[in-house]
Formats: structure tokens, C-alpha cells, sequence
């Protein structure tokens, strides 16, 4: 496995690079991510449209049903993938603690969660003004900006998971040489602290 923090090194080919960014090109690759309710751990709420999650203050009284997260404050996207490429982009703007990434089908959802790859989570996260990669140890990255809007890009035949500050146009750190395991991977979304939400950006699919 091969991590790298610096693209300008050659790590991502430029190409790559751009194509992550919908403005660009290959519309195709957009995912129009939408949260999945029944995944949601009972304290965080949801917009209607599934585009949004925040804290809230008070337990919901909501079924635990074997896809929901119990203790940790987590949710996926409704819809998984087990191959091709996809891309999407979630606003934190000034969030002091997150975490954003994909995770396997089978992760465990009961009880605390450990964020790994070896536990089926490719993610970065701030949390109290640090940011981390969360390998096994964890990598601390010293970003020069604060992403407001941070892109996440999946090649999954490569076993690539790459994350990118979108406004500053550049990236933040890749997990390569990784193995899903035929597995479909979810959009993976924690968030915690204040109530301020995460949201995930709207993305234009037409030619």
C-alpha cells in the first residue's frame, strides 16, 4: 500500500487530477449522493431531501434496524458501488469536527467504531482543528488552507480513495493499493460537536 500527501510529486497523474473536478469533465463519474435514513444513528438529523446532516441534541426514537450506527455519529449514502469510478462533494465550511470517506457494507454499525482501513473505512477527518488521515496509525496532515468544500474521489478497480479541497483545487491525501473485497463501498459521513450541518453538493449530470 501506497499513501501519498503531495501531488505535485507525480503521485496522481494530472489527468486524474482533473477529472475529479465536475466542471472539468466526465460528468459521468458524479455521484448524486442522497443519505440513507435507515443507517443514520439516532441523534443526527436529516434534511428532507437527504442532503444534509447535523447533530441534534435529543435521541430520536427511531428502530434499530441492523443498518443503523448505534454509538458512533455516523450515516451512508443510499447508494453502494462495487466497481467503475464515482465523485462527490461535501461543504464543512466551519465544522470543527468531521469525518468523510467511504466504508465497506459490512462494517460493523454496533457499538463505537474505529476509522480504518483495516475495519473497512478510507477516510480523512478534522477534529479540534487538526487533520488527519485515518490509517492505522493515523497521519496527521499539515494542509495549508482549510478546505470549505472537500472532494472525494473513488477508483475502485485501482483500490484508490482520494480527497481533494476543492476550492483550492488541490489534494489532500490518497489511500492506494487498497482492497474492497468485491464489496460495495457507501458514502460515509460523521459529524459532531455543533450542530452546524454537513451538506453535500449538488452535482449537474447533463452534457
Amino acid at each position: 500500500m501506497s499513501i501519498s500527501t503531495d501531488w505535485h510529486q507525480g503521485f496522481l497523474p494530472c489527468q486524474v487530477i482533473y477529472k475529479c473536478f465536475p466542471h472539468i469533465s466526465h460528468k459521468c463519474w458524479l455521484l448524486d449522493v442522497t443519505l440513507d435514513p435507515k443507517t443514520a444513528h439516532p441523534r443526527l438529523i436529516l434534511s428532507e431531501d437527504g442532503k444534509q446532516v447535523r447533530l441534534g441534541y435529543t435521541y430520536q426514537d427511531l428502530p434499530d434496524n441492523p443498518k443503523r450506527f448505534n454509538s458512533s455519529l455516523c450515516v451512508l449514502g443510499k447508494e453502494g458501488f462495487s466497481s467503475g469510478r464515482f465523485y462527490y462533494e461535501v461543504q464543512v465550511k466551519e465544522k470543527t469536527r468531521w469525518v468523510l470517506g467511504v466504508a465497506r457494507e459490512s462494517v460493523n454499525r454496533k457499538g463505537w467504531i474505529i476509522e480504518s482501513p483495516g475495519n473497512g473505512f478510507w477516510t480523512v477527518r478534522l477534529w479540534d482543528g487538526v487533520y488527519q488521515a485515518l490509517t492505522d496509525p493515523r497521519i496527521t496532515l499539515p494542509l495549508r488552507e482549510k478546505p470549505q468544500k472537500v472532494g472525494v474521489f473513488v477508483d475502485y478497480e485501482e483500490g484508490q480513495v482520494s480527497f481533494f479541497n476543492v476550492e483550492a483545487r488541490c489534494h489532500i491525501y490518497s489511500f492506494t493499493g487498497q482492497t474492497f473485497n468485491k464489496e460495495k463501498l457507501y458514502p460515509y459521513f460523521y459529524t459532531d460537536y455543533d450542530s452546524d450541518p454537513l451538506v453535500i453538493c449538488p452535482v449537474d449530470v447533463t452534457d
